[in-house]
């Protein structure tokens, strides 16, 4: 291809007496010398002119070639030495050429006759350096670089790289440079395409690479989840079975493979003519009593020796068709604990109460009165199952979410006064039916306004009739909703109506995929990534809907200021303007109103939470 040529410099024809038709000449009898294969005495396209006298007057200014001057101005000598040679051409073209040509002074008298000073010359994979001349016999003598033109070459020639074709002359081999320059060009697409091609398959590799670690990661990350849910969700079958194999003495299985009181039947305000029929059918009262509190009459039934309680229960309903009878259903906290390798750390103490005059119910197992975080709290508990109090593991927990501060750790009402019954005691038995209504009542004789209930299970006549009464008397019912999964019909007592029913939420505001759903969720509040009191006095991290119940239990707890239907609403209300809402706009089945407490997360490394405790 064509290279642009630069412009000639501009000479003064003062300074230069010869005729153009002269120049012409001489610049035609130069290059048919280069043709020729003679020797570079006169440059190609180098300015020349002949003297008359010793020197000959100063050559011409070097012709461009290809862009660039290539050769030396020459000059002829007619005397003793040539003339001054002119200034070599311009140099610079886009790939070839470099600095024009020194100018060089020739004579035919002269046996030492000399090209001028060297120029310089690139292209794009190989350079040349033209030096000065040494003296030759025969011509005109190139010195280092590449020889091009005459037979002869100085002696003082330096050994750098070369031309790899010394062609007959520089027009051949800048003609031959010029016409590769399409090859060079496709050489160099082509390599570029290929390193182009090799990057992008690295580029591929490295991707694919990244997508596997992502995806492994996630799939351990997704078993590590599927784990925990797992744990959770089949806690309760593990401990019905190991109920029923291991205590088949106090705990037998209902119709549905559920966990009852064995032989107790349940009768709520049965008639006296009722009570009649089944003593005469071979039943026996346990119990007779209005449980206190709550008005509520409830009348514990022993079926004939050798029936099961399903027997039992169907023979009551067919004397008296009527009559509310039911089993006494066992309820579970569902406390499966994980020892870990970390040392137990002890609580600070507790700081400045801030909940002081609350007073907060709860309905669980025994609290640890001697748990540091929980010092600051006035405690006080009563027992409702057989074996009297006896602290628990869930129990002392759920109560540090409510009351406990230490340190960082921080329940929803610190300083609160706290009315612990113990519906499981030291019993296999424990957490009846019957013996949460009786806690229940005396909950509702303490002054309490809120009232927690963090344990699960399935609907029961009698409890619903406790809740209901607590309800409409203006207390707030706050339970758990349970972790059977999304699937699972709603647990109980969050299910019933009017109880303030919570879900736990992660770290990341996600609900716990191990979360019960439904209609019946109003709040969500933190249930994973979380710590409360250990009952050997440190601290333990804690997973579950169990634990986030008592947060939104103690924050309404500050916001009820007595026990009053109008003020239980407001206080509900007041609770859902601060929820973060989320999931879609309004109540949803999710988070309910929206997530409460997420300022309570207390996480398990800041305390050294040593245990895993999993709860309903």
């Amino acid at each position: 291809m064509a290279l642009p040529r630069r412009p000639e410099p501009q000479i003064e024809r003062k300074s230069r007496p010869m005729n153009m038709v002269w120049l012409l000449k001489l610049a035609a009898f130069a290059a048919a010398l280069n043709l020729c294969g003679a020797s570079p005495i006169l440059a190609e396209d180098g300015g020349h002119a002949r003297g008359g006298d010793d020197h000959g007057p100063a050559g011409l200014p070097g012709l461009p070639i290809g862009g660039g001057g290539a050769t030396p101005g020459g000059a002829i000598g007619g005397g003793l030495s040539g003339g001054v040679g002119g200034p070599g051409g311009l140099g610079g073209g886009p790939r070839l050429g470099g600095g024009g040509g020194g100018g060089g002074s020739v004579s035919p008298l002269s046996p030492n006759s000399s090209l001028g000073t060297g120029f310089h010359r690139a292209d794009d994979s190989r350079e040349a350096t033209y030096g000065p001349g040494a003296g030759s016999r025969e011509g005109s003598a190139l010195g280092p670089g590449a020889g091009w033109g005459g037979d002869r070459r100085g002696p003082d020639r330096a050994p750098i790289r070369t031309f790899d074709d010394p062609g007959p002359g520089p027009g051949l081999t800048l003609r031959r440079e010029v016409e590769d320059l399409p090859d060079h060009a496709s050489d160099t697409a082509r390599a570029i395409r290929a390193e182009a091609r090799e990057m992008e398959n690295k580029g591929r590799e490295v991707r694919e690479k990244a997508a596997d670690e992502i995806r492994e990661a996630k799939g351990k990350s997704e078993e590590s989840a599927v784990s925990e849910v797992s744990d959770l969700t089949q806690a309760r079958k593990a401990q019905v079975r190991e109920l029923l194999q291991f205590h088949r003495d106090v705990v037998e299985p209902d119709n549905l493979g559920r966990p009852v009181v064995r032989g107790e039947i349940l009768a709520l305000s049965p008639s006296s003519a009722a009570i009649a029929k089944a003593e005469r059918a071979g039943f026996r009262i346990r119990s007779d009593e209005t449980l206190p509190g709550l008005g509520v009459r409830n009348v514990v039934l022993l079926g004939p020796r050798g029936i099961s309680a399903v027997e039992a229960l169907n023979r009551l309903r067919a004397l008296d068709p009527a009559g509310r009878y039911d089993f006494n259903h066992i309820y579970q906290e569902s406390g499966a604990v994980k020892a870990r390798a970390a040392a137990p750390a002890r609580a600070s103490g507790p700081a400045a109460p801030t909940a002081r005059g609350v007073r907060v119910g709860l309905v669980d197992g025994g609290v640890a009165a001697a748990q540091p975080a929980l010092s600051g709290s006035k405690l006080v508990q009563r027992g409702f199952a057989p074996g009297g109090l006896k602290p628990s593991a869930h129990g002392t927990a759920v109560a540090s979410l409510i009351a406990g501060r230490s340190g960082r750790f921080r329940g929803a009402a610190p300083g609160a006064t706290l009315y612990v019954a113990d519906v499981y005691g030291s019993t296999a038995a424990g957490g009846s039916a019957d013996a949460i209504a009786r806690g229940l009542g005396w909950l509702a004789q303490t002054g309490a306004p809120v009232i927690n209930v963090s344990l699960v299970g399935p609907p029961n006549i009698l409890l619903e009739a406790a809740v209901k009464a607590l309800i409409a008397q203006g207390h707030v019912v706050v339970a758990a909703v349970g972790n059977d999964g999304p699937a699972a019909p709603p647990l109980y007592p969050a299910g019933y109506p009017g109880v303030v029913a919570v879900t736990g939420v992660d770290l990341r505001r996600r609900i716990l995929p191990e979360a019960s759903r439904g209609a019946h969720v109003d709040f969500a509040a933190p249930g994973s990534d979380m710590a409360a009191a250990g009952v050997d006095g440190g601290f333990v991290a804690v997973r579950g809907t169990s634990f986030a119940a008592p947060l939104a239990a103690g924050l309404l707890a500050r916001l009820t200021p007595r026990i009053d239907p109008l003020a239980a609403s407001h206080a509900v209300a007041a609770l859902g303007r601060q929820a973060l809402d989320l999931g879609p706009k309004g109540p949803d089945p999710l988070y309910g109103h929206g997530i409460v407490a997420l300022e309570l997360r207390t996480i398990p490394s800041e305390v050294q939470a040593r245990l895993t405790l999993r709860g309903p």
